[in-house]
């Protein structure tokens, strides 16, 4: 169930912004134990004044085309599956829609149970029956 707000300066194409919305959740899907349909991200598109970023701190040099990916999730993970997702994302991205390895900034959160609401104005996942009406029990 993570929640992936992406930040990127203006300017790109919407096939460029589905290329990276989409490689996103599949390296999700592939190292982060995330369903398929378990998608949910906002896109940011900044101003070049509205996006600041060192160009150089601990990689680099980073270009305009910088992307900072943020990543919130209930289910705490690995560190070895965190780390198989910022290779992936770096793979992935690469691929399409052509970013830059050192231009790929990632941060991830998490969060308790009760810190969601999917909707109805309830905390599903603090709800005992939640899991059982869950498909495959994944969350």
């Amino acid at each position: 169930m993570p929640f992936v707000r992406i930040s990127l300066r203006k300017g790109k194409s919407p096939d460029y912004l589905m290329a990276l919305a989409d490689n996103i959740q599949r390296a999700l899907v592939e190292t982060f134990d995330v369903p398929e349909n378990d998608r949910f991200q906002a896109i940011h598109q900044h101003d070049e004044n509205e996006l600041i970023f060192d160009r150089s701190y601990l990689a680099g040099p980073r270009s305009d085309d910088f992307v900072y990916i943020s990543i919130t999730i209930g289910r705490p993970r690995t560190g070895e599956m965190k780390a198989a997702l910022y290779r992936r994302l770096a793979d992935l991205l690469a691929q399409s829609p052509g970013l830059r390895p050192e231009d790929v900034m990632v941060v991830i959160s998490t969060s308790a149970p009760e810190d969601w609401s999917f909707g109805n104005g309830i905390a599903q996942m603090t709800d005992p029956d939640w899991r059982l009406r869950v498909a495959g029990g994944r969350q």
